[in-house]
């Protein structure tokens, strides 16, 4: 059994409603659902295939998110 790896998962919601996920350690891993509990399937889905590709970058560690307005 292969040992289990964490991802950052960042979590937005577009302006048609979608929810968007982006792994920002491995480059070009995203998706999108409708809802939730679709999309965090869709995530685990997609760190698969992104995983057998071989593109990780270094693991880096969240530190936070802000929002400004501008």
């Amino acid at each position: 059994m292969k040992a289990q790896r964490k991802f950052t998962v960042v979590i937005e919601r577009d302006e048609d409603g979608y929810y968007v996920a982006t792994v920002p350690v491995l480059r070009g891993c995203h998706t999108q659902a409708k809802n939730l509990d679709t999309l965090m399937k869709r995530v685990r889905e997609v760190v698969e295939l992104c995983l057998e590709d071989k593109r990780v970058s270094p693991s880096l560690e969240l530190v936070g998110i802000q929002q400004i307005s501008v």
